[in-house]
């Protein structure tokens, strides 16, 4: 049985974090997982969460019967520059102070280094993790990693193999549907993925994208043309070209028992009516 988390991105701009936990009980949610807002951890900045914040968020808990089941937290420890991987270890460290707090034991989070010098982010991630492995182990909280485009590590295999040469049986993997085709350098070819990763795969990002290697590249254009960047989207299932349905086979298939957090971004105005319909495929297909 599978924990299906909202991720409430869509909903940060018009409400309080604990507030979001309202809206996934009235969408039919059980679980959250909270991405980066300005309110509790953002984008590489340190957490801005206080006591306050913390008794609130638990009482959010405590009423809805919602369990922020994980975090998503985006912060730059494999920064070449010391100084700065270095205040960004310390943002890790309060995180895992606040997911302690509201009794998060799972942490889902990106590599956030540069694609032009993965050799030299790969060590300073190793070195983060280094420093940082007694505050998870003392807190029992597990880490699962993603690649994510323009990261340091893009594709599926290099990232797994992070994963395993950390040795570590707290650190897993995370599947990204909406970055299948990043990973996978177009081929999209997710039974592989999934079934590669199955010994470490933790949880799952449900939402859709457009393949971007697809008919010479031009699914997306972007200007100028050879743009050091990335494009890729977070939609509603079948507004992209993920296979959805080999995705949940696959799933079934490796008995994926984790956590499948439902990730669309962007479409703020019809985000409850997106959300209750990602939910419900879920359910169908995986149930939880």
């Amino acid at each position: 049985m599978v924990d299906i988390a909202l991720d409430p991105n869509m909903y940060y701009p018009s409400m309080s974090t604990a507030d979001t936990l309202r809206k996934a009980a009235d969408l039919g949610f059980r679980f959250v997982e909270l991405s980066p807002n300005a309110e509790f951890h953002f984008w590489h900045r340190y957490p801005k969460a206080d006591d306050d914040f913390v008794r609130g968020l638990n009482r959010a808990q405590a009423e809805t019967g919602v369990k922020v089941r994980t975090l998503n937290p985006v912060f730059n420890w494999s920064s070449t520059d010391e100084v700065e991987r270095q205040a960004q270890v310390r943002n890790w460290g309060r995180l895992l102070e606040l997911a302690d707090q509201i009794d998060v034991r799972e942490i889902t989070s990106e590599f956030s280094g540069n694609p032009n010098t993965p050799r030299q982010c790969e060590a300073q991630w190793y070195r983060s993790i280094e420093e940082l492995a007694p505050r998870f182990e003392q807190y029992g909280i597990r880490l699962n990693m993603e690649a994510h485009p323009y990261d340091f590590v893009e594709l599926h295999d290099d990232a797994y193999a992070l994963v395993r040469g950390t040795n570590l049986p707290w650190v897993g993997y995370e599947f990204c549907c909406p970055h299948a085709f990043h990973l996978s350098a177009g081929a999209g070819d997710v039974e592989r993925m999934i079934a590669s990763s199955a010994p470490r795969l933790r949880e799952v990002h449900v939402a859709d994208a457009l393949n971007h290697a697809a008919n010479d590249g031009n699914r997306y254009i972007v200007n100028p043309p050879g743009v050091d960047a990335r494009v890729h989207q977070h939609a509603e299932i079948g507004r992209g070209e993920v296979p959805f349905d080999r995705v949940f086979a696959a799933l079934r298939d490796v008995k994926f028992d984790g956590v499948v957090s439902v990730c669309v971004f962007g479409w703020h105005e019809i985000a409850d009516d997106i959300n209750r319909r990602m939910l419900a495929r879920i359910q169908a297909e995986l149930g939880g």
